[in-house]
């Protein structure tokens, strides 16, 4: 199972996208591919946002702590670090 959630992209390439996926909500898209498929997919996506800005996140299966991994690209809401093998959002709030 994998999640995708996008963010300004073309409308053209959103309706491209559920070929593969099922889209529950504008924006996320959901399902179950191959790996090959998925990087490809993925591969595909990022050359959209490269060229037509917006953002891409992915979410896909992985043999962590956590059972899955999470891929960027673009301008994202959130940034995603690494804290000893586990995957947290980090906060966008100043430190004082």
């Amino acid at each position: 199972m994998m999640v995708l959630i996008l963010r300004n992209v073309r409308p053209g390439f959103r309706g491209r996208l559920t070929r593969w996926l099922v889209q529950p909500q504008s924006g996320v898209y959901i399902g179950h591919l191959s790996g090959r498929v998925r990087d490809r997919l993925w591969e595909t996506i990022c050359e959209e946002v490269d060229l037509k800005g917006g953002s891409a996140i992915l979410i896909t299966p992985a043999a962590t702590e956590q059972g899955y991994r999470i891929l960027t690209r673009g301008e994202v809401p959130k940034e995603f670090v690494d804290f000893e093998g586990l995957t947290l959002p980090k906060s966008s709030r100043a430190q004082s």
